[in-house]
C-alpha cells in the first residue's frame, strides 16, 4: 500500500475531500505556462448511432478508442473499430492528422497519451468520444509538448484531475484549464529535441527488427509445412467462393453459415494440399470439460478466478487473477488448475474465441477456471501440448476458428468440443512437434532481448524528459 503524509494544511484547501491524496508536483525551476496557452485547438470525437463495427470494409475510417492507446505511448493496430467512411466524411471535428497528440480523457488509465505519425493502414482516422486531440501553437514543439504531458510533471495533475469527479475518474474542459507546463525557452528545446530525435530513431531501428509473437508463430509452421499464407489470407478476405450447389444444405443450417462452413472448407483443402500429416484431433482428445463461472468481484475476497485476458499467443496461461469469489459448490475442487492443464478458450472476439495456453508454472493455491474455458485432456504419447497450443495461435487454428464459431456479432462467438474434435490440423511426429516448439521458442527469446533493449531506450527518454523538467 503506498502511503504519504498529507499536510492537513493543503487538504483543506484541496477542491473536494478524497480517500486519495494529491502527490506535490516536482520543483521546477523553469516558468510555469497553462496548457490551454500551449493549444491551438483540442476535441473530441463521437461515433454513430449503432457503435462501431469490427467487419472489413473499404468504405470504414479507423475510430480510434482509449483501448487502442497503449500506456507506452503506443498504438494498437491489432484490433481497430471501424466507422461507416460517409460518418467520417460528414464529421466535423475528432479527425486524426499526423503529428497530432491523443489522449485518453476518461477511465482508469486517463492521461495515457500517443503521438499521431504515418502508423495507420488508411489516412480515414478519427478518435471517438474518449479520446482528445491536442495540436499545439507553435509556443511548444508539437514533439516536446507530448513528451511532457506524458512525464510526471504533467500526470500527477491528469490524476489529481480526473479523480475529483464522481464516478469514473476522467478529464473535462475546466481540468484542462488547470494544468500548467514548465514553459521552456526556445533554445533548450531545440536542444532537447535533437536528444529526442536521436533515442526515438533509436528505438525505431530496433522496433524494425521486431516481430509479434503471432507473427513468429506463423513464420515457423510456414516454413516447416511450406504454407503459402498470402494465398490463405487472399481466400479469406474474398466476398464471394464458387461451391457446388449440392453443397449448400450439407452441414448448415442456413445460406450465410453454409457460405462460411464451405469458405473453411476451401482454405483448408488449400492449405494442407502438400501435407501429408493432417488429422483431426478428435482422435488426440480423451475428455474435455468446461470450467464453471461463479459471480466474482475484482479485487475482492475468496478464490481467485481466471479470465480470458490470462491466455497468451505464445501458449502460456498467465496465472495472475483479479477476480475472486465467495461463492462454493460440492465439487469445487474439480474446476481448480493444475500444472499442465491445456485450455482454450470457449467464447471470445472472433480474433481470440479458441486461443489456448498450459499452465505450465507450478500452482500454489486453489484457482478457479471460469466457463469460458474448456479444459482438455490430451493422449499425451502422440501429441505434444504446447505444439498442439501453437497451431491453435496460429493462423491454421485462427482461420478454422473464425469459420467454425457460432454468434449473433463478432464481439462474442463460441464453440464447443465439436469444433475442437473437427479440427483438422498437421500432426507430425512427435520428435518434429517438439523441434517446431523449441524452433518458436527460440525466437519468441529473442524478441524478448529486443523488447528489453526497446523498454531500456525508452527509459532513457523518460529520464531525459524528467531531468530537463527539473533543471
Amino acid at each position: 500500500m503506498k502511503k504519504a503524509i498529507v499536510n492537513l494544511f493543503s487538504l483543506a484547501n484541496s477542491d473536494s475531500l478524497r480517500l486519495c491524496y494529491t502527490e506535490e508536483l516536482p520543483v521546477t525551476k523553469h516558468p510555469l505556462v497553462k496548457l490551454m496557452d500551449c493549444l491551438e485547438s483540442f476535441e473530441s470525437g463521437s461515433r454513430p448511432e449503432g457503435g462501431i463495427v469490427y467487419l472489413e470494409d473499404e468504405d470504414c475510417a479507423l475510430s480510434l478508442g482509449g483501448e487502442q492507446i497503449g500506456i507506452d505511448g503506443s498504438v494498437d493496430l491489432s484490433r481497430m473499430p471501424l466507422v461507416p467512411l460517409h460518418f467520417y466524411e460528414n464529421s466535423d471535428k475528432g479527425k486524426v492528422l499526423t503529428r497530432d497528440i491523443l489522449i485518453c480523457k476518461d477511465g482508469a488509465l486517463t492521461g495515457k497519451s500517443c503521438f499521431v505519425t504515418d502508423v495507420f493502414p488508411v489516412k480515414e482516422v478519427m478518435v471517438n468520444e474518449h479520446v482528445y486531440i491536442f495540436r499545439g501553437n507553435g509556443r511548444l514543439n508539437q514533439k516536446i509538448l507530448f513528451h511532457l504531458i506524458r512525464s510526471q510533471f504533467v500526470q500527477l495533475q491528469i490524476k489529481d484531475l480526473a479523480y475529483r469527479k464522481k464516478g469514473q475518474p476522467g478529464l473535462n474542459t475546466d481540468h484542462l484549464t488547470k494544468i500548467v507546463l514548465p514553459d521552456l525557452n526556445p533554445n533548450l528545446q531545440d536542444k532537447l529535441l535533437k536528444f529526442i530525435e536521436s533515442l526515438e530513431y533509436s528505438i525505431n531501428q530496433l522496433k524494425s527488427t521486431k516481430c509479434s509473437k503471432y507473427e513468429v508463430i506463423n513464420k515457423v509452421f510456414s516454413t516447416k509445412f511450406n504454407l503459402n499464407t498470402e494465398e490463405q489470407l487472399s481466400i479469406d478476405s474474398g466476398k464471394k467462393l464458387n461451391v457446388n450447389l449440392s453443397n449448400i444444405c450439407i452441414n448448415n443450417d442456413n445460406l450465410r453459415v453454409s457460405f462460411r462452413w464451405n469458405k473453411m472448407q476451401n482454405i483448408q483443402r488449400n492449405l494442407y494440399k502438400n501435407i501429408n500429416c493432417i488429422d483431426l484431433l478428435g482422435n488426440y482428445i480423451i475428455n474435455t470439460n468446461n470450467g464453471w463461472s461463479p459471480e466474482s468481484i475484482e479485487g475482492g475476497e475468496g478464490i481467485p478466478v481466471l479470465g480470458q485476458e490470462h491466455f497468451s499467443f505464445e501458449g502460456r496461461l498467465n496465472i495472475d487473477p483479479t477476480k475472486s469469489t465467495i461463492e462454493t459448490k460440492k465439487n469445487i475442487d474439480s474446476f481448480f488448475i493444475r500444472q499442465g492443464d491445456f485450455f482454450v478458450s470457449r467464447g471470445n472476439t472472433v480474433d481470440l474465441v479458441a486461443l489456448a495456453s498450459i499452465v505450465e508454472s507450478e500452482v500454489n493455491q486453489d484457482i478457479i477456471y471460469p466457463d469460458l474455458y474448456i479444459k482438455v485432456e490430451l493422449n499425451e504419447k502422440l501429441i505434444n501440448k504446447k505444439y498442439l497450443a501453437l497451431v491453435f495461435n496460429s493462423f491454421i487454428g485462427r482461420l478454422y476458428f473464425k469459420y467454425v464459431s457460432k454468434g449473433k456479432n463478432q464481439t462474442m462467438v463460441k464453440i464447443s468440443s465439436s469444433e475442437l474434435s473437427n479440427f483438422l490440423l498437421p500432426i507430425p511426429q512427435h520428435d518434429i512437434q517438439i523441434e517446431i516448439v523449441n524452433s518458436i521458442e527460440k525466437q519468441i527469446d529473442a524478441q524478448r532481448e529486443i523488447e528489453k533493449k526497446i523498454e531500456d531506450k525508452k527509459k532513457e527518454l523518460s529520464q531525459l524528459i524528467e531531468k530537463v523538467i527539473l533543471n
